[in-house]
Formats: C-alpha cells, structure tokens, sequence
C-alpha cells in the first residue's frame, strides 16, 4: 500500500461549515416556492452533455447552493483529484493501481503513457482482438467443433464481470444484427446456470469465461459444469471451439482448455465495476459488433471529455454527484431512486448498485482514519411506470426523502398504438414520466384538494406534499453512444462523491473476508464426519441443521 498523507476531514471545513448554515436556511423552502420566485428555474438549472439534456431545477437548491458545493469540491481537491486519474496516478492508494477506466475509450490517436506502458496501444490491441474474432464469429467464419454456426454465447462471470454485460444487452437488443444471442451466468446457485443452459444445443454455443485470475471461486464452478455439459455432447475435443477467456492468467486458461490464442486480457487498472467496456464486454460485441461497439465507447468518451474539462459550475457528473451529496450529508437522505422510463433499462439500476455500493461503501478514508460524515448513496430502481404501481406511494407520500432520477426518451425504439388505436404508446409513457416528476415537486395541498369537494374526512389521506426532489434526464433515443454516455454520468458522480468523502472509490477490501469464511465453511458442510463446532452458537446451529436436512452427520 502506497503511503499517504494525512488529509483534512472534510466536515471540519469552512465550506462545510458553510453549507451546513446554508441548509438551515433553505432546507425547509419548498420547491413551489423556488420556482414562484424564479419563473426561468427551468431553463436555468440545466446543463447539456453530449446527447444528454439534464434538467436538475427540481432540487432543493439555489444558484448559492451550487456555488458553496463547487466551494466544498474544490476544498476537497476534486479538481487535481480527477487529474490525477485521467493521468494515471496512482489514486487508488490501497492497491497502489492507476485508475484508468477512462482509458478504455480513449481514441486510438490520443497519447497515455503509464508506468512505462503506452496505455492506448495496449487498449486498442485488445480491442482489436475482440473485433478479429467477433467479426469471424458473427460472418460464421468462426464455427463449433460440428462445424455449425455459434448461435449463442454464454457469458460466465459474476460482479462486474456480469452486470455490466447483463444490462448492456439488453439496453441494446435492438442492435443485435448477426443471429447470435447471449446468456449470462454469474450465481454460484446450479439453478442459474441449469435455466441458461436450457434449450441451447452444445454444437451451437460459445462461453465466454471472464474472470481476470482465472481462479474466481464462483466463476470457475459454473465453468467446469459448463465445460461438462458441452463435453457429455461432443467430447473433450470440442472445448477449444466453445470455450474462449477473458483473463490474463493464461497458465490457468490454458489448463482449463482454452487456446490462449482465444484470451482477451485486460489491467490491474481496470476495476470490475468499470470493465464493461474493456474485454468484459466480449459478449456485448459478439450481439452487435464491432462497429456498434465502438459508438458504445465513443458515448464514454464524451462525456469523459466533459469531466475533464468543463468548469465545475457546469460540469454535469461534478454537479449531480454534489446534489447527491448535500441530501446524504444534509437532509440526512440514505438512498437515491433510479427511474427509467425504458423497459430495455430495466438492469441499468442493478448495475448502478454495484458501481455506487462498492466504490464508495466505505467506512475508512484513505488516511486510514475513520469518515466523520455518511458515505455511499444506496441505488435501487425499477422501469418505469411498473414502479408507479409498486413504490411511489412512498416517494409521494412516506416519511422518507429519497431523490429520484428520472431517465428518458423522445424516440421509442419500439412503438405501438394506444387502446383506441390512434395514439403513441411511447407518449402515454412519457406523459407519465413528466407527470411524476411535476407531482413529486408540487405535490396538491389539502386547500386544492378541499376545493374539489372531497369529504374533510378524506382529505388529510389525499394530501400530496411535494418537495420530494428529482433529476430528469432526456436523450433523444437508447443508442449504444447514449448508453455509453449514461454509465459514464454516473461513473464520474460516484467519482466526485468519493473525493469529497476523502474515500478510496476503487478498492473493495469489505467483499473479501465473507470468500475466504466461505471457503472455510465448504468442507464443514460437506465432509462425512460431524463437524467441529463453530465459534458461534448462530453458525453453528445453521452449520448442523443443514447437514441434518443434506442427510449428513451433525
């Protein structure tokens, strides 16, 4: 671990300090109230970024607010901070890493040396690879050891090996050109990969086994029984037809099966979580292609650019991950909705989860003492409207603050008609988009509500209070580009939230110890003997009643 310097609690800051009687002072305003006095708020709170129109007026801020936010970002160095990661600093201090997922979007002709490496040379080659053989795997050049078409590919892997691929799939299904569908399995449960495997012929799937080491418990599991299934049907022969990695242990992938030649490698600088557009994303080029693939980075790279460079006033993840964090830090709020307005998004809240929970979960700064503020915003979401009709009655209505994010688009990828035949279902969708975030802010008093003749008895319970704050954010359609510029969006929040917390974003040290007790526990489950009793009683009674119910001593 690389040494580091004591660093100043954020929270013992003027700026702190400042935002903190700031908030005294207009945290009880109301958003009718902001936009009474200020008839261009709308126009006024927005930005736009690459295909992104990001509409932030309906926030419990003021142009004050933002500026003693861009007061407390710089206080905290976020400036120098997100420097030193375009450059290849070592900022992850824990693991002593460059941080360098922006890398991976970087156009061939840009220039990034690190550690002695030319960083953009290294990307592209991959990047080439994965091109060379999805492009034979897409014409058919590339067959099974039948000689049959791959009509399927597979992709093993768990964490960020999984969710990125998962929701990049099926945000982009419109995109899939060439015949070949994926499947994805990542739980350890035989169930995920018994369902997946249902229905494919062994002659016509391709796995994809993404694991970096090569020796991820989980991962490794799901492959062998993979590679079980596929020889049962062919033979041992055929692994090297269906099999391919994406890894850097080749030793372990070429004792698995796989030709080396078939392993597509990535960085130490690379974490799961921001891998999506590195060699993880085999499986998402084998659907749409190179070329799709390439608008998908290009989409990172925009908004990468923006980060880099727009003033923190009107820099897009800089501003949305402040917000984030004056209601963590001031309101008190614990978690933040992700709201699509796009069934193909309907795991791009999942995948958020791990992006935020993971990065900035964290109870350490990179001092080493402890945070003296709340960290990591709890992400969760479903599409919408299926949310109206699960758990908005606590947005609108509930104790709870919880900020919500709104995403959507002008253009459907798929449209159809209303009931009567005439109108767009896409616009009905949309009109309930606006129309939530509209209530959320202005909510309906109870004098509003009186006047239309409700009982008095009644109108307490229909009361909508408003307030609740949103971000909308609109595109004008799901394009691999636009996706690309949404997972950048948030990567660069998440980013900004960490620097001010004074946290390491890009370690993840709190998912180790549970892999290494699982280990552990394995042969207690499993051995003939009963086992040795747990050091605690809790454990331990679980411990024997599994066994009892496996059939096993206890």
């Amino acid at each position: 671990m690389s040494s580091v310097t004591q660093i100043p609690d954020i929270s013992t800051t003027p700026a702190w300090e400042a935002l903190r009687k700031h908030h005294q002072q207009i945290g009880d305003t109301h958003l009718r109230q902001f936009f009474d006095d200020d008839p261009e708020r709308g126009a006024r709170f927005t930005v736009t970024v690459g295909d992104l129109y990001i509409d932030y007026s309906k926030h419990r801020i003021t142009a004050e607010t933002v500026r003693l936010l861009v007061d407390l970002a710089r206080t905290a160095g976020l400036e120098d901070r997100r420097d030193a990661m375009f450059a290849g600093v070592h900022i992850n201090t824990s693991e002593d890493r460059a941080v360098l997922h922006t890398a991976l979007r970087l156009p061939r002709n840009a220039d990034l040396h690190v550690d002695g490496q030319d960083v953009v040379a290294d990307v592209h080659a991959v990047l080439d690879a994965m091109g060379d053989f999805t492009d034979r795997l897409r014409s058919g050049e590339w067959v099974g050891a039948t000689g049959k078409r791959i009509r399927c590919v597979v992709n093993i892997g768990i964490g960020g090996s999984d969710l990125g691929p998962v929701m990049v799939d099926r945000a982009l299904r419109h995109y899939a050109d060439a015949g070949i569908s994926a499947r994805f399995v990542s739980n350890v449960d035989p169930a995920d990969l018994t369902a997946k495997l249902a229905g494919l012929d062994p002659a016509t799937t391709l796995f994809v086994v993404a694991s970096k080491t090569f020796s991820t418990l989980e991962t490794l599991t799901n492959a062998t029984a993979a590679r079980r299934w596929l020889t049962d049907a062919l033979g041992d022969a055929a692994v090297s037809k269906h099999f391919v990695a994406v890894s850097t242990n080749a030793a372990l992938v070429e004792e698995f099966g796989i030709d080396t030649a078939n392993m597509f490698g990535f960085w130490d600088w690379v974490g799961g979580r921001y891998s999506v557009d590195s060699a993880i994303g085999l499986s998402v080029m084998a659907v749409i292609g190179r070329e799709r693939f390439a608008e998908f980075l290009s989409g990172f790279h925009i908004v990468d650019e923006h980060f880099r460079t727009a003033p923190l006033e009107s820099n897009a993840p800089a501003l949305l991950g402040l917000i984030g964090l004056w209601y963590s830090n001031f309101f008190g709020a614990q978690s933040r909705a992700v709201l699509p307005y796009s069934n193909d998004l309907d795991r791009f809240a999942a995948y958020l989860q791990q992006l935020t929970m993971e990065s900035n979960g964290k109870s350490t700064r990179v001092d080493g003492t402890a945070v003296s503020t709340d960290t990591g915003e709890i992400y969760w979401g479903e599409p919408g409207t299926n949310g109206q009709h699960a758990f908005y009655q606590l947005l609108h209505q509930g104790t709870r603050l919880i900020p919500a994010d709104f995403i959507g688009f002008s253009q459907p990828v798929d449209d159809l008609a209303t009931a009567d035949g005439t109108g767009s279902m896409h616009d009905l969708l949309m009109s309930n988009f606006f129309a939530q975030t509209q209530v959320l802010a202005f909510g309906k008093s109870a004098e509003e509500i009186a006047a239309e003749g409700t009982s008095p008895d009644v109108v307490p319970h229909k009361v909508m209070p408003g307030n609740r704050p949103t971000t909308s954010i609109l595109a004008t359609q799901l394009t691999p580009s636009v996706l690309g510029q949404l997972i950048a969006l948030y990567e660069h929040q998440v980013f900004t939230e960490g620097v001010v917390w004074g946290i390491d974003s890009f370690d993840q040290w709190g998912v180790e110890l549970g892999k290494t007790q699982a280990k552990a526990l394995l042969p207690v489950l499993t051995e003939d003997a009963a086992p040795p009793r747990q050091t605690d009683s809790s454990t331990d009674a679980l411990v024997r009643r599994y066994r009892v119910e496996r059939g096993r001593a206890s």
